[in-house]
């Protein structure tokens, strides 16, 4: 008797199996939770595990009149090209991920796509703006971020206001997506006249940069773009104001949007960064949370404002989502064709994809904001300064 129960139990076990797994879609992803990129890639990796959390608390991703939670699976990239494409091998041939979420930084993201593509995996990237990765013929990319060859350009025209002829220094990495933002705005003030006082490239390690800032003061500029990443963004900011270099408008990639920055103290005060997304921002999403509840959620999570990264990584997941809500399945294809159709706003702004063939799954849609560290009441606060229609305080200079 008590055999034909364990046998009964175990049959029941094995045939609830195949239905548990169609209850759940897969999504796979690398982070990089340790090297030189783990800051941001561990606030866009947080962003997603909150969208996983509100939808699965919700009662899962809608599909054809069932629900399917989130299983998000994993792995450290250690900010490794290598690492990211083994493990996106990983992901697609051993854990069955349905769908992709790409890594941080625009060289991890093309390191991903050559494994999604090659597998026909629809993936959403986030973390990653540089444009040539959607001009290699990807059918399965979607690109969330706006385009690198905008990122300056709204820095450009407020500083413009503040000084019709700027003196500027380029200071920047010496990474693919630095290189980029940089040429596209160098060749924009070319044109229009400013004067290029300085144009120098920096390892991303680097950690002294007194050779640069003593050429940016011999050759008088007075303002300076570039930057890369966190570190090395940080660590400029920090020793502008240690040696005292008199730029009066400094406008650093990516490091600026980070809380941590404030930790800097007066070094931050003035420094502004282009921004995918800012909690002042006021869009009215057509779907999903409003700017404010995700802002709350998070905090109230990590305990920690968000930046956006974090809000890059949540909108990621959220247009995921809402694509296989209107497909109505979990087939790539459909799905795939729902993204191409797709023009909504969500907290995160604008989301559109190209569907030229030249460009496909470029980021058509989303606008950037400006924003600069300022001190207010004693306390150091970021404020949107660009464009005037969603500037919260007027530029420092």
């Amino acid at each position: 008797m008590r055999k034909a129960f364990y046998l009964l139990a175990a049959s029941m076990l094995f045939a609830a199996s195949p239905a548990f797994a169609q209850d759940t879609i897969t999504i796979g992803f690398t982070a990089s939770q340790t090297g030189a990129l783990n800051n941001d890639s561990t606030a866009q990796m947080r962003g997603i595990e909150l969208w996983r959390d509100d939808v699965n608390g919700k009662g899962g991703i809608k599909v054809g009149g069932k629900s399917y939670n989130i299983k998000l699976v994993t792995y450290d990239d250690e900010s490794q090209n290598t690492r990211v494409q083994q493990l996106y091998t990983r992901l697609i041939t051993q854990d069955k991920a349905q769908f992709l979420i790409s890594p941080y930084s625009s060289g991890l993201v093309a390191t991903a796509a050559i494994i999604s593509e090659q597998y026909g995996k629809v993936m959403i990237t986030t973390g990653g703006a540089l444009e040539k990765t959607y001009k290699l013929g990807n059918k399965n990319l979607f690109q969330l971020y706006t385009g690198s060859s905008q990122y300056l350009t709204g820095a450009l025209q407020a500083l413009k206001e503040k000084n019709p002829k700027p003196h500027i220094a380029f200071v920047y990495e010496d990474d693919p997506f630095s290189k980029a933002v940089v040429q596209a705005v160098r060749d924009t003030a070319k044109k229009r006249g400013d004067v290029v006082a300085a144009d120098e490239s920096y390892a991303g390690s680097t950690t002294d940069f007194s050779p640069v800032i003593n050429k940016m003061i011999s050759a008088k500029a007075d303002a300076l773009l570039g930057g890369g990443h966190y570190a090395d963004g940080a660590t400029l900011a920090r020793q502008l104001h240690e040696q005292k270099a008199a730029v009066k408008w400094v406008t650093l990639l990516v490091a600026p949007d980070s809380q941590k920055f404030a930790e800097l103290g007066d070094s931050a005060i003035g420094i502004s960064v282009p921004s995918q997304w800012e909690p002042q921002a006021a869009f009215k999403p057509d779907f999903g949370p409003t700017v404010a509840a995700f802002t709350q959620a998070f905090t109230d999570k990590y305990k920690i404002a968000p930046a956006y990264h974090a809000a890059g990584g949540y909108a990621a997941g959220l247009i995921l989502q809402h694509a296989i809500e209107k497909a109505g399945s979990t087939d790539p294809v459909q799905v795939a064709a729902q993204l191409n159709a797709m023009d909504v706003t969500t907290f995160f702004g604008r989301t559109k994809f190209s569907n030229d063939s030249k460009e496909h799954g470029l980021q058509v849609g989303h606008d950037m904001v400006l924003a600069q560290w300022q001190k207010k009441d004693g306390k150091l606060v970021k404020e949107v300064i660009w464009p005037k229609a969603a500037k919260t305080a007027d530029a420092l200079y």
